[in-house]
């Protein structure tokens, strides 16, 4: 009877085991690819193949994003400063959003979009066909040989894409501008300039840096775990979206903070 009591209120925290229980996986997932970093061998090869696919494959929905996103935020802006008779501050306002924040958060949500769920797939197919148990068998290191060229990957092209996302946008806001908003194009180009600061710079690429392991590392931990053949993929897949991009959120987040209260 006594043994009853006191498992009755274990059980209330039985729904708590598979969270922890996957967090605990993830970090050790996470820790083994980073010690591969400093091991060998390095496959090279994999890591050109991977930030081909990752970088260059994502190059001009980049672009397309970025260039829309700086119109419309100049549009939008513009709107705003015309009340106060500032529109000549457009330029300012929107390479300082698309630097701090828009251009990073924006950019790794397409790529996470894009090649999370391509990792998930990829590895989730390779694990319910057993191939990398095979793999194992032979003697090679499946996080070794399919997780850290792929985390090294998106951490070299995706601050990479965010420089280019940034440009454009920066460059679609000059577009209107010009055109929309008749101002001069010296004077875009100096508030832009003049309004960013090395604390922007340093933000803006850190952020990505910083995503990029939440991108890499999430496709890979649920393709790896993926059970439940040709369905199990496909739940792995969108598992793997949905938590890299809430893993976005929480980083910006975190990130910002701390610059924030550096400058206060």
């Amino acid at each position: 009877m006594v043994a009853s009591n006191c498992e009755g209120p274990l059980h209330l925290f039985d729904f708590l085991k598979a969270p922890f229980l996957a967090i605990q996986e993830f970090f050790i997932l996470a820790g083994a690819a980073l010690r591969n970093v400093f091991r060998r061998p390095h496959y090279s090869s994999d890591i050109i193949f991977q930030m081909d696919q990752i970088g260059v494959g994502s190059i001009p929905i980049v672009i397309m994003i970025g260039f829309f996103s700086g119109a419309v935020m100049a549009l939008q802006m513009a709107r705003a400063l015309q009340q106060y008779g500032q529109v000549g501050k457009t330029g300012q306002v929107v390479a300082i959003t698309l630097v701090r924040e828009l251009g990073p958060v924006l950019t790794a949500l397409l790529v996470t979009g894009r090649n999370s769920s391509g990792i998930a797939s990829e590895l989730g197919s390779m694990k319910v066909t057993e191939q990398i148990d095979a793999m194992r068998a032979l003697g090679t290191d499946p996080i070794q040989k399919l997780v850290t060229p792929r985390m090294i990957a998106t951490a070299v092209v995706l601050p990479l894409l965010t420089i280019i996302a940034d440009f454009c946008g920066v460059f679609g806001g000059y577009l209107i501008a010009t055109f929309r908003l008749n101002l001069e194009g010296s004077q875009y180009w100096t508030s832009v300039w003049q309004s960013l600061e090395w604390n922007d710079l340093t933000q803006g690429l850190l952020k990505p840096f910083v995503f990029s392991f939440a991108v890499s590392l999430v496709g890979c931990y649920y393709g790896l775990r993926t059970t439940g053949g040709t369905q199990g993929v496909g739940r792995a897949t969108t598992t793997a979206v949905v938590v890299a991009s809430v893993w976005i959120f929480i980083l910006t987040f975190f990130v910002t903070q701390i610059f924030v209260s550096q400058t206060e």
